[in-house]
């Protein structure tokens, strides 16, 4: 019996016990009439499919991102690994287990990244636009330090919107020296900074920090509008042209570059171009970095929906 395996490391044969995540739960009935629950569990080192037959409850798909302690044996169907789960029940307070091994988090530093993107909003010229920056740090500090990027494809993991952001301004401020002759830093900066901040209010979030779902407003409304709402509202607080109030609104609603990938409008100008195209380089390199971790060198990997379907090659 191997207790707490990571999912990384289960194997065909492998028997089980410990803490995991509920990553999805769906109750089913099987052929037979009999009920049982379908359910995915992960940790930091990744997910399995799982299933837990003659089961009708109390565990169920209201536990989605929560923590349960269960036992099981490891098979594999349809050429992937499956994990038969025999016992299984919620994790309580008298429970000990590793956080850290559950829950995916960001491979940085996190204190230097939020110090280099301090830093960079500092060194914005534009007063302007540093102080609709300034007021924006101050709403969202707390969950912006934490929270994911992405319900899946790409940051989906705590710590990952710091990270996104962090990266794209670094990005953003190498970018807008070399081409200092077409393009504002000032406004370029900040809108890789607020281009995502409203996936605080976009998302649901378990109790371990993880995205569970969209909210309403996510889905009515999304992260593009009504970033560009609350920048309308500190540009009209503060007292700010209307002009660059509109000009970062616009940075917010078209950095996913075009309505078919999800931008409200498309760029039209030097700074909502390049902000575009900052945006789908990390977003792309982090999806390389994710799948590659589990493609063996020489290989290639399933193929990746988010990257045009395409099988990526892990090169030595």
């Amino acid at each position: 019996m191997e207790y707490d395996l990571p999912v990384a490391r289960m194997a065909r044969g492998d028997d089980v016990e410990g803490f995991y995540v509920v990553k999805s739960a769906f109750s089913k009935v099987a052929n037979n009439g009999k009920p049982f629950l379908n359910l995915t569990l992960s940790d930091s080192s990744g997910a399995i499919d799982a299933k837990v037959w003659d089961y009708g409850g109390p565990v169920g798909a209201a536990d989605e991102g929560k923590v349960v302690k269960i036992r099981g044996s490891v098979s594999e169907f349809r050429g992937a690994l499956q994990l038969t789960v025999e016992r299984i029940r919620l994790a309580g307070a008298g429970d000990s287990y590793d956080l850290a091994a559950l829950v995916p988090t960001a491979p940085i530093d996190a204190e230097a990244m939020y110090a280099s993107v301090e830093r960079l909003l500092e060194s914005i010229a534009d007063t302007d636009y540093k102080a609709i920056c300034r007021e924006l740090l101050r709403r969202h500090s707390e969950r912006f330090r934490t929270i994911p990027a992405a319900k899946s494809v790409h940051h989906g993991f705590l710590q990952g919107l710091l990270m996104h952001t962090g990266n794209m301004m670094k990005l953003a401020d190498f970018l807008a020296d070399m081409y200092a002759d077409t393009v504002d830093r000032s406004l370029l900066l900040a809108g890789a900074f607020a281009h995502d901040l409203q996936k605080e209010r976009e998302f649901r979030f378990s109790a371990l920090g993880l995205v569970t779902d969209y909210s309403v407003p996510g889905q009515l409304l999304g992260h593009l509008v009504m970033g560009a709402q609350e920048i309308a509202e500190i540009a009209r607080e503060l007292d700010i042209s209307k002009e660059k109030s509109v000009l970062l609104q616009h940075l917010i609603l078209s950095h996913h570059g075009e309505p078919a990938f999800g931008a409200a409008v498309r760029p039209v100008c030097a700074e909502s171009e390049l902000l575009s195209y900052i945006d789908m380089i990390d977003s792309r390199m982090e999806i390389y970095r994710e799948v590659l971790a589990e493609t063996p060198l020489g290989g290639f990997s399933d193929r990746v929906f988010a990257l045009d379907g395409k099988k990526l090659y892990h090169h030595e």
